[in-house]
């Protein structure tokens, strides 16, 4: 895609002298213009995998994302006006990166028959965040093992490996980017890294099995996928897969699809959350589930407004404190 914008290739304020500049041949560019109000940073933040995550950053106002597209890798950078969002993106993913900006943006959100006047906290976290919106990624397989890197252990040891194996395996993202960034490896890439390097990267054997089990279907489960719009499909699809269960098939859809419904049952601390912002108290999974009944088919879209609206229990107990178990 072509734009009729003139050319203008976002330069970072005060990038690092030494920062390498990969060729990655003439950029593609252009303009969006959202029907309505939307947090572009916000919602393409969300896809970030913690504050050294190689394939996201921020800087000087610029978006930047690495990833690797049905065309080839590519680096989007994206900065938005009042009203617009303008695109940048080079590479030979370039085309593909630029056509999907809108839905990166949140533009397939659809809220049709979402109710936020149920709950007085949803009704004004709803108010003061118009721009909300559960962007899409359509990259099924990185969002996948990004998920099951994430399994049943704190953010900090999950977001280290992540950056751990896609600097080691991953590919040098193409482009002006502030610093190196790196677009995650081909399935087959995924499924050929050695144990030793999982260890080294800081994950846990069952992941990594997980991981490289899942890349031996990638093929056949992308394949699968195609078409499927159900919620409950999907994670029959995803649940098909050994090591992957309801939580990593929802937050797998989160990612990849921007499903507005997915609830991730399982994880440490949703279901307190969820139960001490609608009621005061903490719940349990089955519980979370009643309390968030009533906006079925919207019920992603329930939890992000209370992470927005800040209702959280005052912590009581010592934080979970991260295993290295990389000198074993």
């Amino acid at each position: 895609m072509t734009s009729t914008l003139p050319p203008r290739v976002p330069r970072p304020l005060g990038a690092r002298r030494d920062a390498v500049v990969v060729p990655a041949g003439k950029p593609v560019e252009t303009g969006y213009r959202p029907t309505g109000p939307v947090d572009v940073r916000s919602t393409l933040l969300a896809h970030r995998r913690g504050p050294g995550d190689p394939t996201m950053l921020e800087d000087a106002g610029i978006i930047w994302r690495a990833a690797r597209t049905p065309g080839g890798i590519a680096t989007l950078a994206i900065t938005m006006s009042s009203s617009s969002v303008r695109a940048v993106a080079w590479g030979p993913g370039a085309e593909w990166t630029i056509a999907q900006v809108p839905a990166l943006c949140g533009a397939d959100d659809d809220a049709t028959g979402f109710d936020a006047s149920l709950h007085p906290l949803i009704a004004e976290a709803h108010r003061r965040n118009p721009g909300l919106r559960i962007g899409r990624t359509d990259l099924l397989f990185d969002a996948l093992a990004g998920s099951i890197m994430e399994q049943k252990v704190t953010g900090l040891q999950a977001f280290g490996a992540w950056r751990r194996i896609l600097q080691w395996c991953g590919e040098r993202a193409p482009g002006p980017t502030p610093r190196p960034m790196f677009a995650p490896p081909p399935i087959d890439g995924w499924r050929s890294i050695p144990s030793w390097t999982w260890h080294r990267a800081g994950l846990e054997p069952p992941q990594s099995r997980t991981i490289v089990a899942a890349a031996s279907r990638g093929r056949s489960i992308e394949r699968a996928m195609a078409g499927v719009t159900d919620g409950d499909d999907r994670d029959r699809i995803l649940t098909s897969l050994q090591g992957v269960g309801l939580w990593t098939a929802a937050e797998t859809r989160i990612r990849a699809y921007g499903d507005p419904d997915a609830v991730s049952v399982g994880d440490y601390h949703l279901a307190h959350e969820v139960g001490y912002a609608l009621t005061g108290s903490r719940t349990d999974d089955d519980g979370m589930l009643a309390l968030l009944a009533p906006w079925a088919g919207q019920r992603q879209r329930v939890i992000r407004l209370i992470g927005r609206a800040g209702a959280r229990e005052a912590r009581r107990g010592p934080r979970l404190h991260p295993e290295d178990h990389r000198s074993r």
